[in-house]
């Protein structure tokens, strides 16, 4: 296992801090659904990547987050929204993307959306570091 350690000296104590992150990459396709389940134990945090620009698949991709959000064991988990594709013609901007997929609805949980670009690498970042 490797870790990114960074080590700072302050008067004769040491601080080694440690990330370890396990980020799993799950496709949204009809026949993956049924095994999203497996990954639910222990999740802290979900990224949710939605297509900005596809606004008929915004309803579906509405349905299932919500469902998602219903999960026991999702239930502390914070949640990192990404309005995917905002370097396409008609891409819905985060707001459009938080009325679309009911965010407002969204109670007792931390969430964040942010506007991204995957090909360009542009709100990555920026969301991760949220």
């Amino acid at each position: 296992m490797e870790f990114d350690v960074t080590v700072s000296h302050i008067i004769n104590f040491n601080f080694v801090f440690l990330t370890e992150i396990l980020l799993g990459l799950i496709g949204g396709q009809t026949s993956i659904r049924p095994y999203w389940r497996c990954y639910f134990p222990n999740t802290q945090a979900i990224i949710y990547v939605v297509d900005s620009s596809d606004t008929d698949r915004l309803v579906i991709a509405k349905e299932e987050f919500h469902a998602i959000l219903e999960e026991e064991e999702l239930k502390g988990a914070v949640v990192l929204i990404f309005a995917n594709k905002q370097d396409l013609p008609g891409a819905l901007d985060d707001a459009g993307v938080t009325e679309a997929l009911e965010l407002h609805k969204i109670k007792n949980r931390q969430w964040s959306i942010f506007k991204t670009s995957a090909i360009k690498g542009e709100g990555l970042f920026e969301g991760l570091d949220w």
